[in-house]
């Protein structure tokens, strides 16, 4: 973590509470509520952000339904297509070493998350098992053929929000409310077209509810890996890079939210770069159209995805910043919000926001 952000979650930690408690009632009416958070790589990167991650989900999940998409801890989507790539280059003892220690990183992180013994032991069986899957593809017998390499890229690419998934649910958990990994290649029906899957909405909507809904019925949060996806007969893909704001606005679509908030290392979404012009400044309200106007005139503020999902059932799009979430953010919406935005033209070709 950098000082930057110990600083944040040290000095604005306890106000997580009330912040998201007076948005989540605000913002969208309360009992009954349903809402998909999306925590990207940033957010999640060791057992520190996931349980403060989880304090955030806690209060939200108080008083309304709440599904949670994760990405993989920052840096493991890199480490484990450069295991792909070492494959393919024959070079089978590095390929194994590097899935070593992806798994140590895993089972580092869950020792710092300091649960009891019990829950301890049974999520590290669970990495364990895991962890033998990812030592088995990262160690074929003989070299991979171009036939497979793809396929193979695909199962091996999803370790890392499956590894995430049980991580953040035993943080939640941690705080009290019941919690449950799901992996959305359950249910995320997709193409055969490997690193670059198209989900078939209609059954994959189906199929999720099937899964998700007695969930909620229950108060279980489900957390639910992004990016990844299967074929009809049970091959693992993903939906591409830089694509866990897509699956966060697949999940709430399939759960019918009220709310998506991509909880990310930035304010909102800005005019430019923050990070690179001192000139930048924070949009507060956008409509879906302005939001895919920034887009079309080349900026990175959303996957292309996720506006034509949330606004098929006029869902609201919040962008917030998880180390300081007493601040508002960015809000997408309908046609009427009282848009800050006067014009995409500002925006350059610049990227608006932190991770993916």
């Amino acid at each position: 973590m950098s000082p930057e952000g110990q600083q944040e979650l040290g000095a604005e930690g306890n106000q997580a509470e009330a912040s998201v408690s007076r948005f989540s009632r605000c913002s969208a009416g309360g009992e009954g509520q349903v809402l998909a958070f999306k925590f990207g790589g940033s957010s999640l990167l060791g057992a520190e952000r996931m349980l403060h991650a989880a304090s955030i989900v806690r209060d939200a999940a108080s008083h309304a339904s709440v599904v949670v998409v994760v990405s993989a801890m920052k840096g493991i989507t890199d480490r484990l297509l450069a295991i792909a790539r070492a494959l393919e280059a024959g070079c089978r003892t590095d390929a194994r070493r590097d899935a070593e220690h992806v798994f140590y990183l895993h089972r580092e992180a869950l020792q710092n998350l300091q649960l009891e013994a019990q829950e301890r032991d049974r999520v590290l069986s669970d990495l364990h098992l895991l962890g033998e899957d990812l030592l088995h593809d990262a160690s074929p017998l003989t070299q991979p053929s171009s036939a497979v390499r793809a396929a193979l890229q695909d199962r091996l690419a999803s370790y890392g929000e499956r590894f995430s998934a049980r991580l953040v649910a035993a943080a939640i958990e941690r705080t009290g409310v019941p919690a449950v990994p799901v992996s959305s290649s359950e249910f995320v029906l997709t193409c055969d077209t490997f690193r670059d899957a198209r989900p078939q909405l209609d059954e994959t909507r189906r199929r999720g509810r099937e899964i998700l809904l007695p969930l909620f019925r229950d108060g279980i949060v489900p957390v639910v890996t992004g990016f990844i996806g299967a074929t009809r007969d049970g091959r693992v893909t993903t939906l591409g890079r830089n694509s866990s704001d897509f699956s966060g606005a697949l999940i709430a679509n399939v759960v019918d939210a009220d709310e998506l908030v991509i909880w990310t290392d930035v304010d909102g979404i800005y005019t430019a770069n923050p990070r690179e012009s001192a000139e930048a400044k924070l949009l507060h309200e956008l409509s879906y159209d302005e939001a895919h106007a920034l887009a079309a005139a080349g900026a990175k503020v959303l996957h292309a995805e996720v506006l034509p999902l949330a606004a098929e059932t006029e869902m609201v799009v919040w962008v917030r910043n998880t180390f300081k979430p007493q601040l508002r953010g960015t809000r997408i919406g309908p046609v009427g919000s009282n848009s800050s935005m006067k014009t995409a033209a500002a925006c350059h070709n610049s990227s608006l926001r932190g991770e993916a």
